[in-house]
C-alpha cells in the first residue's frame, strides 16, 4: 500500500470512529485543517477520507462550505430500523440455516461475554454488543447482505450514543439476548428472526422517546447551554 493511500486509510477509519461514536456531533462541520493536525496526517488525506465518508452517507458535502456530519432526525431512525430489520431478518435465517459449530461457539461466547460486561462500562458493553449481533448472522453466506448489515448497525449505534442511557427503560435487555441467541442455537430461524426484529425495533422507540420527545430535546438544549456558558 502507498504511503499517501495508508495515510488516507488512517484519516477515514479515525473519522468514521469519530462520526459513529459522536465524538463528532450530527451536523458538526469537519473542519480539513483542524482535523489534519489532529490526525497528523496532510489535508489531502483528510479531504480524501472525508469524500469516502460522504459514500457511505455520514457526511455531507457542501458546496463551497466543505463537509458536515449528517445530521440526525426522527424520520432517519425510522427509515434505518426499517431497513435494519428487513435486511437482519434475512440474514439472520441464512446464518441458523447454514451455521456450523465453530459458529455456534463463537454464538456462545459472545453471548457470555456481553452478559459478563456491565451496561455502565459502556465502551466496554458497546464492543461486546456489537460482537453478540455480528457473530448470529456470521454464518450467513452473502457477503454483500453482511456488509450492507454491517453499515445499518454503526448507523443506528450512533443513535444509541446519542440517547438517553438504555437502563432508564424497563426492558430486560439480557434477557431478550438471551431468548435470541437460545432460538439462533435451537436452529428456529422464524423464532430467531422475529426476537431479533422485536429487539432492533424495541430499542429504536426508546432512541426515538429519548432523543426527540420534547423533554429531551429541552434538555438537549440546556445541556448545550451549560456547556458554552462553562467555556
Amino acid at each position: 500500500m502507498a504511503k499517501g493511500e495508508s495515510l488516507t486509510r488512517v484519516a477515514y477509519e479515525q473519522l468514521r470512529e469519530a462520526i459513529l461514536t459522536c465524538h463528532a456531533e450530527p451536523g458538526q462541520r469537519m473542519n480539513i485543517g483542524e482535523w489534519s493536525a489532529h490526525l497528523e496526517v496532510s489535508p489531502g488525506a483528510v479531504r480524501e477520507a472525508l469524500s469516502r465518508l460522504t459514500a457511505e452517507g455520514l457526511v455531507v458535502a457542501e458546496p463551497q462550505r466543505g463537509f458536515r456530519v449528517v445530521a440526525v432526525s426522527v424520520e432517519d431512525l425510522r427509515a434505518l430500523t426499517d431497513a435494519r430489520v428487513t435486511v437482519e431478518e434475512i440474514v439472520v435465517r441464512r446464518s441458523v440455516t447454514r451455521g456450523d459449530v465453530r459458529w455456534e461457539t463463537r454464538v456462545v461466547a459472545a453471548h457470555h461475554g456481553l452478559s459478563r460486561t456491565p451496561l455502565v462500562e459502556r465502551e466496554a458493553w458497546s464492543r461486546a454488543h456489537a460482537e453478540l449481533h455480528e457473530a448470529l448472522v456470521a454464518a450467513c453466506d452473502n457477503a454483500y447482505l453482511l456488509e450492507i448489515r454491517r453499515g445499518l448497525y454503526a448507523k443506528s449505534e450512533r443513535y444509541r450514543r446519542l440517547s438517553a442511557p438504555l437502563s432508564r427503560s424497563r426492558r430486560d435487555v439480557p434477557d431478550e439476548h438471551r431468548a435470541i441467541t437460545e432460538a439462533v442455537l435451537a436452529r428456529d430461524g422464524e423464532r430467531a428472526a422475529r426476537l431479533l426484529c422485536q429487539h432492533i425495533e424495541s430499542t429504536a422507540q426508546i432512541l426515538e422517546r429519548g432523543l426527540f420527545s420534547p423533554l429531551a430535546q429541552r434538555r438537549t438544549r440546556s445541556a448545550r447551554s451549560t456547556s458554552a456558558d462553562a467555556r
